[in-house]
């Protein structure tokens, strides 16, 4: 849609970059390093808020190993070229450069000694150093492009985003007045605007919007990421058990991980199941095996021969070293063998040892859903990755628009991936707008 107010009326920049966050912020300092005048426009009150809180508040930046299958979408290449343009190691020597003290955790994952505030930092100073203008509370109103003018192909406008109390005030005040636009233009618009995760932090579904109107297809966005939910009995027996963590093997039938459990008050997480979470889709069983050093099948119905007057409970606290916490074993034998618990192995018959162990190495659930954007740490799916360039992530329907980061339809995994797909994308557009 063209706009025919006179363009000159409009602030212009090279680039314009809407959205704050990770891949606009890098996308930014790379692009303005090559000389070009760049403007981040963001709704939020302050840069970087899901950068603050990622990690437990120490940033999980990187991991040392990223390989494409660490990654899902519709088009399972799409990323290869930018995570190979941009490894890891490019970001950490921009860490290192900047005697950002980190480590390492298990699985290659890097965070921060101190605190997120010293990647959000780094990335702002330089941003600041190569001349990128950061304007926050600015609320896009409309995006329209502009007909037969070389230097710009788009115009924006904004409004100024009220705070809460403005918000009040104005409305005590019966306000009616509209609040005043600013316009932009730009050759270069980039839609770094994340997904729909932690609505509390500010996101929103601009950037599938603004995708929408220039023809792009989404792919169904959905919470990832997210720890699951459970009704009824099943429900109540995970509550009982807040607090407990163990090694599992959480799979479903796409996808195994070995990774710790962690009962909570409103359902399962820990990092097996927020992996899994990427992979599974509402309706479908997950499976947990609770003690994956253990074929508990074997265990017990050896036990059965050498030590037949043992309890159930006896063989699964002493000899698998009390992999299982005592008052999870109390509550699994509530729910899986209440009616056997004092009856000795010699009077259990070798099926129903066979099909308890089973249950242990392999505890169908199915959960009731997740706990949703609420809590959600990225969005699956977002803008279709066949309409937009791998190697620049420039839109294949509109001249000089880009997507990168988390509104395109790349989900990685827990561990540092998703912020390595943020600069990586950032890095490639950067490097061409």
């Amino acid at each position: 849609m063209s706009n025919q107010r006179n363009t000159s009326q409009y602030a212009h920049y090279d680039v314009i970059i809407i959205g704050a966050g990770a891949s606009g912020l890098y996308c930014a300092l790379t692009a303005g390093r090559r000389g070009r005048r760049v403007l981040v426009l963001d709704h939020a009150n302050k840069a970087g808020k899901k950068i603050l809180m990622s990690g437990g508040g120490r940033c999980n930046f990187t991991n040392y190993f990223v390989e494409p299958e660490h990654f899902l979408g519709a088009n399972q290449h799409f990323c290869k070229s930018a995570l190979s343009r941009y490894p890891s190691w490019e970001f950490i020597g921009m860490v290192e450069a900047h005697k950002i003290p980190y480590h390492e955790r298990e699985h290659g994952q890097l965070f921060c000694d101190d605190s997120a505030q010293d990647i959000l930092s780094m990335l702002l100073d330089e941003c600041a150093a190569a001349g990128v203008q950061v304007k926050l509370n600015a609320q896009i109103e409309s995006v329209q492009t502009v007909e037969n003018d070389k230097n710009a192909r788009f115009q924006l406008l904004t409004t100024k985003q009220l705070s809460k109390k403005e918000k009040q005030e104005r409305k005590e005040a019966a306000n009616q007045t509209k609040l005043p636009q600013t316009g932009y233009s730009c050759e270069s618009l980039v839609v770094a605007t994340g997904g729909l995760s932690i609505p509390t932090m500010g996101a929103s579904g601009l950037g599938y919007e603004l995708a929408q109107q220039f023809g792009h297809t989404l792919i169904p966005t959905d919470a990832s990421l997210v720890p699951f939910t459970f009704t009824d009995k099943t429900g109540e027996l995970i509550r009982a058990l807040s607090g407990i963590s163990l090694p599992v093997i959480a799979s479903n039938e796409r996808i195994s991980f070995k990774l710790p459990l962690l009962f909570t008050h409103r359902g399962l997480s820990g990092p097996s199941m927020l992996q899994l979470s990427n992979y599974w889709h509402t309706g479908e069983t997950i499976s947990i095996n609770l003690l994956p050093e253990t074929d508990t099948t074997a265990l017990l119905l050896a036990h059965k021969k050498s030590h037949p007057k043992q309890l159930i409970r006896t063989v699964l606290a002493d000899y698998t070293d009390n992999a299982l916490p005592k008052k999870l074993l109390t509550a699994l034998q509530t729910h899986l063998w209440e009616d056997i618990k004092d009856t000795e192995l010699a009077n259990i018959k070798d099926e129903r040892l066979a099909e308890l162990g089973a249950s242990l190495n392999g505890w169908q659930l199915k959960p009731s859903g997740t706990e949703g954007y609420r809590t959600a740490e990225v969005t699956r799916g977002g803008v279709k990755t066949d309409e937009v360039s791998s190697k620049t992530m420039q839109s294949n329907l509109q001249d000089g628009l880009y997507f990168i980061g988390e509104v395109l339809d790349v989900t990685g995994w827990l561990g540092g991936y998703n912020f390595q797909w943020a600069w990586a994308s950032g890095f490639v557009s950067g490097e061409i707008v």
